[in-house]
């Protein structure tokens, strides 16, 4: 029985090797930075569920010898599981969802046409048919890569998003650059988070990891009953979140709304570190927050800053993140 269970084992390790193999995939470099991407494919993309863009999947980013994205999801790969994803990805708000009838189509921005079911509310975290997958365009440079989707839907919400990510010359900088144009027919208006999956030097979330912003904050339950784990296994001091100690399997920390932020760009600025290595990385935006959401489990520990977006049709927004990644010294290799 034993023998069996482990073939079992060693064949189901050779079908995700082989799977990822197939995978769509792109690295760049700055000569500072090495990042690997997984690109978007309705047939063999590494992520095809209905929850996140689709663009900018990171399954590892190095610098210094450190690495800042890995795999932190437990569960068995599948590339239709909403969290089977890696690095800073984003995801948007539902357009047209509470007015489409069951049947027909609503939109989730970077993924494409929806089709609604018989549900109650909106579920992030199931996976929807895909009715409309639009049309994904990536372009590759040596040290960035531009991913455009550009989708049609007969919900008349239709669009043209862009998505780019560039590693800086001589710097240890990486960019995030997006431009959504309105080409449907009614108003977009949304918001949109980025969830930050950093898994540091592999190091699970627990004492060596630190959370930092430019504020005094406090965590809250923003009615919905959803305050996890601070006070107990992690503690606010000032303007940092600690831990106490690790997190078990199945533990969470969980804040619906961290207070404190102003309505200034300024106030965009967030840092994770691990404590132990010496890394990190420092996010900032030219947006401001319109709500700052905090999540960890055992693997990662992920600060999820929203901004609203709202565009008319014709119209056309852009916006920035940027990932300032430093490391206390070069590891050995």
């Amino acid at each position: 029985m034993k023998r069996i269970v482990f073939l079992l084992f060693i064949f189901a390790l050779l079908v995700r090797f082989t799977s990822l193999e197939d995978v769509p995939q792109a690295e760049i470099t700055n000569g500072i930075i090495k990042a690997k991407f997984y690109l978007p494919d309705a047939e063999k993309g590494y992520y095809r569920a209905t929850r996140f863009d689709w663009s900018g999947v990171t399954p590892g980013l190095e610098y210094k010898g450190h690495q800042y994205f890995d795999q932190w999801n437990q569960s068995p790969y599948n590339p239709k599981l909403n969290d089977a994803i890696q690095g800073p990805v984003q995801e948007f708000g539902p357009l047209g969802y509470d007015e489409a009838k069951i049947g027909e189509t609503f939109v989730k921005i970077g993924v494409g046409g929806l089709r609604k079911i018989e549900e109650r509310n909106y579920r992030y975290a199931f996976t929807y048919e895909i009715a409309n997958y639009g049309k994904w365009t990536v372009s590759k440079k040596k040290d960035k890569v531009t991913f455009t989707h550009e989708l049609n839907d007969a919900s008349g919400y239709s669009y043209l998003y862009t998505k780019t990510v560039s590693l800086v010359k001589g710097k240890p900088l990486m960019v995030l650059e997006h431009s959504l144009k309105n080409t449907g027919k009614k108003l977009i208006t949304t918001t949109v988070y980025n969830h930050n999956f950093f898994v540091i030097d592999k190091e699970p979330t627990g004492p060596n990891m630190k959370m930092s912003f430019p504020f005094e904050i406090k965590a809250e339950d923003r009615g919905n009953g959803s305050l996890k784990g601070f006070g107990t296994i992690a503690t606010i001091q000032g303007r940092s979140i600690i831990y106490n100690r690790g997190l078990n399997k199945g533990e969470q920390v969980y804040s619906s709304g961290l207070q404190g932020f102003r309505k200034v760009p300024e106030d965009y600025n967030i840092t994770s570190e691990n404590i132990k290595t010496g890394a990190g990385v420092k996010i900032t935006s030219d947006q401001v927050l319109d709500k700052l959401v905090y999540w960890a489990c055992p693997t990662t520990a992920c600060a999820e800053p929203y901004i609203a977006l709202s565009v008319a049709p014709g119209k056309k927004i852009s916006w920035k993140y940027s990932y300032e990644f430093f490391a206390s010294a070069q590891l050995d290799k």
